[in-house]
């Protein structure tokens, strides 16, 4: 990979985005991004379903180092438990991936990042599973875990309009188990009633999720206002709170629920109590993919999609403008700390989860020529 640095405010890159003779990915970030970084002890991963890719960010001598793996429709991200089933005293934590029908594991291999060419990796992370779900649109992969301490793998599924656990590849007599559904939902079947997207634990256990609208008819959400979001009390199966254009990426933190309000292109803070919501940040984009480390939001931003289901949200009317890439938000001050933009070729982002403690992380995933034999 070459990396050229631009101006004092800005640094830029352009790589395929797969071996061989893929998609050239241009990006360009802010100078503050790898210090940014640096500061917070991570990287960053981050899901393009419509481009197909998983795309971890690092730093690699105080620049941005990306690495790109493709899966098909890739969506929801875990950062697997340090006592979960793809981790070991050798390998470390692993990642959880969904794709368009499948459920990805991978494992964590830092002896083999430090062979690799191109930047000084201190993390591989190469596929060693996967579990089929089917086209059950699913969306987010959380990591909680069980009345008994276990850990436990959660899916928000659109499709059925539900919250499915999954159990291990040879374990797995179902595609998935239904654990929990809205309560206004009547019955099992895939017509994505609701679109029912997000998934925030509290404690390790599901407790709040974003969807659409609280319709029961089949692709219901889509014939509704844009604003008929909302997010769900899933203990109680009733509202926290309502009027929410698009919501994706429910989040509990530090004591307090943050949503994405997709369609506006804000980061909001959720009083419990009262429904109140109030703006932490205003992106220049469609809000979704949201991961909070060390005081930071990072937000995934999106170009929306000239379709009847975007073309009357409030982000529409500022279209040209938009953009596809990462906020960074100090979430004491509001203010956005730093930029990533993808200036071409990816235009929405799905996901976004931070690796601690990882610096250069390195993917490899199914479909490449770049698959390391452990």
């Amino acid at each position: 990979m070459t990396t050229r640095v631009g101006s004092d405010d800005t640094a830029s890159g352009v790589r395929p985005a797969t071996s061989g003779a893929g998609t050239p990915v241009s990006w360009t970030h802010s100078a503050s991004l790898p210090e940014i970084l640096t500061r917070a002890g991570c990287s960053l991963l981050v899901s393009t379903y419509q481009a197909g890719q998983l795309v971890a960010i690092g730093t690699d001598a105080a620049r941005i180092n990306l690495s790109f793996r493709h899966f098909d429709r890739a969506m929801g991200v875990a950062v697997d438990p340090a006592d979960g089933p793809s981790a070991s005293g050798r390998t470390g934590p692993g990642l959880t991936v969904g794709s368009k029908n499948q459920v990805w594991s991978l494992r964590s291999f830092p002896d083999i990042a430090g062979q690799l060419p191109g930047a000084r990796y201190d993390a591989c992370y190469l596929p060693r599973t996967s579990i089929f779900t089917g086209p059950v649109q699913g969306h987010e992969v959380v990591w909680g875990r069980d009345p008994n301490g276990v850990p436990e793998l959660w899916m928000v599924n659109t499709a059925f309009s539900c919250l499915v656990g999954l159990a291990a590849p040879d374990r797995a007599e179902h595609n998935f188990v239904p654990r929990w559904r809205p309560p206004f939902i009547t019955s099992m079947a895939a017509e994505d009633r609701c679109h029912l997207n997000g998934l925030a634990l509290r404690d390790e256990r599901p407790a709040f999720v974003s969807l659409m609208a609280a319709t029961d008819e089949p692709a219901g959400w889509r014939r509704l206002p844009k604003a008929s979001g909302m997010v769900l009390d899933v203990a109680s199966g009733q509202p926290v709170t309502t009027g929410i254009v698009m919501p994706h990426s429910p989040r509990w933190h530090d004591g307090q629920l943050y949503v994405l309000n997709s369609g506006v292109g804000h980061l909001q803070r959720v009083d419990v109590d009262s429904g109140r919501r109030d703006v932490v940040a205003a992106l220049p984009g469609y809000t979704r993919g949201l991961a909070i480390h060390d005081g930071l939001a990072f937000v995934g931003l999106s170009r929306i999609r000239e379709t009847a289901i975007f073309g009357d949200v409030p982000l529409a009317e500022y279209h040209d403008q938009l953009k596809c890439g990462l906020g960074v938000i100090d979430l004491a001050s509001g203010a956005t700390v730093a930029t990533f933009e993808f200036t071409d070729a990816i235009e929405e982002i799905f996901d976004v989860q931070v690796l601690p403690d990882v610096r250069c992380p390195a993917l490899s995933g199914p479909d490449t020529g770049e698959i390391w034999i452990a």
